[in-house]
């Protein structure tokens, strides 16, 4: 194994773990305080843990693993990200009562818990698909977090939980838009294998 794939590894065992901690973490204390956000955030977590793994898998295989393994990535964070939405359409009708404090601080553990992941993923952002696709995933955490951390403000000041509600449909949507991006990337770096294989 390359001194390159060594340290990618060890990258993404860090991030794994980290992700899946705070999955738990979230999940659990987001049922507690009936928050869409930190639900929706903890499924996010779940899917980034699960693209480290796969990414963990591609380190050190050839291209068309890599390709195989971001293009999987990116379907399960668009499959995520629609199962977060049914998760935000049955609270809206069924209602909720959104703990703000809570939610203000285990966002706030997650916010920094992601930028921790962002600092190790930064050094590998112009790797292989697969590693591009983890720095994607990172971004895009912090960005969520610090949404749920605005809507629990939000849930405060007005007393309300549509707030909560609006930030859960944004995540949604980020992690949607993430994984379509992946598959892009994915799709960009299997045209250019077939490029340079038939240029030959």
């Amino acid at each position: 194994m390359t001194q390159e794939n060594s340290l990618e590894r060890h990258t993404l065992v860090a991030l794994l773990a980290i992700n899946a901690c705070m999955f738990i973490l979230e999940l659990v204390l987001g049922l507690i305080s009936q928050s869409t956000s930190l639900i929706a955030d903890s499924l996010d977590m779940l899917a980034d843990a699960m693209v480290y793994g796969l990414s963990l898998y591609a380190v050190g295989k050839a291209l068309a693993n890599k390709v195989s393994a971001a293009r999987v990535s990116g379907y399960l964070q668009i499959l995520l990200g629609a199962a977060v939405l049914c998760e935000v359409l049955r609270r809206l009708v069924f209602g909720s009562e959104p703990i703000s404090t809570l939610i203000i601080v285990v966002g706030t553990v997650a916010l920094l818990a992601n930028v921790v992941c962002l600092a190790l993923i930064s050094k590998h952002d112009t790797g292989g698909v697969h590693m591009r696709a983890s720095w994607i995933f990172s971004v895009n955490d912090v960005v969520a977090n610090l949404g749920v951390i605005v809507s629990a403000c939000l849930v405060a000041l007005f007393d309300s939980r549509y707030p909560d509600l609006l930030i859960g449909t944004l995540i949604c949507g980020l992690v949607v838009r993430g994984g379509i991006k992946i598959q892009r990337e994915a799709r960009d770096a299997e045209s250019s294998v077939l490029h340079l294989i038939n240029q030959r």
